[in-house]
């Protein structure tokens, strides 16, 4: 066999499975033929199951770039309630799908100035994230779905987070939005989930630009991810129980995802040890499916149940839990 023939076999196995790839992805965002519940895509990072339904066509890059486009409505609204006491502004929040309102928070009293300026800066990223998202999809652009980032009641997606992870207990609020601590334990249960789903979808997307433009934004909710965690492990030197915080809101959300134990915390295998950035054991930060992301931000682990941080789900095509 020559050269050429042994090349073009090798780019035919590897089209093969970024196609098998993009199919997984679509299986797991509960679309095609059907869903089956608890499903993990190995395929995609996101675990290693095998029972897989198939399905007869892929996600398109715009339908990826609609999945990241609420993930990003979510984040946005978060740091722009906890920098000014409001959300986006209302010429940002239009498009395909249902609009829905934005349960709010209020401006958080920050008392260490570090934490005030990082605040600011992952706000101001996050809103350029979704104005970018949007003028790159254009007219297909989905609007923004209903969204509960609120911090005062204890049914609320932030307490039944907090509550599973047992920060909490029953009736109890817990309020992101009361002081420094509490906004970063509230901004560490999205910034590791945007990074994963960033790394999942990259391989999926044809159009260079826009897995330029995805590679970049990955890179950005990285940064924000190691301020977090840098901040929480930083001032857990004080207070420990930072530090079993974020510990506990990494296995809330393992329990949630997939049945691989991946999600990480902030500190290694002795509290003297830092685990600022989670990575497998070749050093690379781990992927997941769509369905592990919406398990999370639904706050379930069952299939094709919407609720959370988002009650009426995503908007798209890719917006069912797994």
């Amino acid at each position: 066999m020559n050269d050429a023939s042994v090349l073009m076999g090798v780019l035919d196995r590897r089209a093969d499975r970024r196609a098998r790839r993009r199919q997984f992805f679509r299986n797991a965002g509960g679309l095609g033929l059907g869903l089956i519940g608890g499903t993990l895509i190995s395929a995609c990072g996101g675990g290693s199951g095998n029972n897989v339904m198939a399905s007869t066509t892929a996600p398109t890059d715009e339908e990826i770039l609609n999945f990241a486009l609420n993930l990003e409505y979510l984040e946005a609204q978060f740091y722009q309630y906890a920098v000014t006491g409001t959300g986006l502004p209302s010429g940002m929040l239009g498009g395909q799908g249902t609009p829905g309102a934005v349960i709010g928070g209020q401006q958080v009293p920050f008392q260490d100035p570090l934490v005030a300026q990082y605040a600011k800066e992952i706000a101001r990223d996050e809103m350029e994230h979704v104005a970018f998202l949007r003028a790159t999809l254009g007219a297909s652009a989905v609007a923004q779905p209903a969204i509960d980032v609120g911090g005062t009641d204890p049914n609320g997606a932030f307490s039944t987070a907090a509550r599973a992870a047992g920060l909490v207990g029953a009736g109890v609020a817990f309020n992101p939005y009361a002081n420094d601590n509490n906004f970063l334990l509230g901004a560490f249960i999205f910034e590791d989930v945007g990074v994963t789903a960033y790394k999942g979808a990259s391989p999926l997307i044809t159009n260079k630009t826009y897995l330029e433009a995805a590679a970049g934004i990955l890179a950005a909710e990285a940064y924000h991810a190691a301020i977090v965690r840098t901040t929480l492990y930083a001032k857990g030197l004080e207070t420990p129980s930072l530090r079993t915080a974020a510990g506990a809101i990494s296995d809330a959300r393992d329990s949630l995802d997939n049945t691989v134990d991946d999600d990480q915390g902030i500190v290694g295998a002795t509290p003297d040890i830092a685990n600022i950035v989670p990575l497998d054991q070749n050093g690379i930060a781990f992927s997941r499916t769509p369905g592990d992301v919406l398990n999370i931000v639904y706050l379930t682990s069952a299939a094709a149940v919407k609720g959370g941080f988002f009650p009426n789900g995503v908007n798209g095509t890719l917006h069912m839990s797994s």
